[in-house]
């Protein structure tokens, strides 16, 4: 039942992102500085997006003598359209936030990833260019295009909630920016 309503969640949330996407506003800015991260996967959606309206127009057309089947299966294709867009758009207006006043950083990857890390906890910044990720205890990865930029190193573990409800604690945290250079000279100005 709760893997139902984090189901249902995503896909409002996902809805969400496509209306604000529309209206050019961001989430949960505020008073922060927003850092993108989705730059580097922006070509990667846009030829997923493709491939999907190519499939619908295919299915079309084979399934043209079956107006039952064609209209299931026009639907689900639709929606998936909108699903991949949803997700571009998810990337694009939920960006990471450095809130100095706040004392936070907000490290965020569409609507499936948010994790509020206090600056007085982060010991070590730096930009780290990585391709590959093993899993391991305490440490969360938080990929774009299967690569992460920037490494924060924390001095006591954050709690960070996945998808589904399950919570773990974690003391490295590994994610993508389009500007690592600028948001780790901006949290190291921020944490002094």
């Amino acid at each position: 039942m709760r893997a139902g309503w984090s189901l249902v969640r995503h896909e409002v949330r996902l809805l969400a992102s496509l209306a604000l996407w529309v209206a050019r506003r961001t989430h949960g800015t505020g008073r922060g500085v927003a850092f993108g991260y989705a730059r580097g996967q922006g070509a990667m959606m846009a030829g997923f997006a493709f491939v999907c309206v190519v499939e619908t127009v295919a299915l079309s057309v084979l399934l043209r003598d079956w107006p039952t089947l064609h209209a299931v299966f026009l639907f689900l294709d639709v929606y998936t359209i909108v699903f991949v867009v949803g997700l571009h758009a998810s990337s694009v207006v939920r960006p990471h936030v450095l809130d100095t006043e706040g004392g936070s950083l907000r490290i965020r990857r569409t609507v499936h990833v948010d994790l509020l890390v206090p600056l007085e906890r982060v010991g070590a910044v730096r930009r780290e260019l990585r391709m590959t990720h093993e899993r391991a205890d305490g440490e969360l990865d938080v990929e774009v295009g299967s690569q992460t930029s920037v490494t924060l190193e924390l001095t006591e573990p954050v709690r960070h909630v996945g998808f589904f409800g399950r919570s773990r604690e974690v003391r490295v945290v590994r994610f993508h920016a389009d500007d690592p250079d600028g948001l780790v000279r901006a949290l190291g100005r921020a944490r002094v």
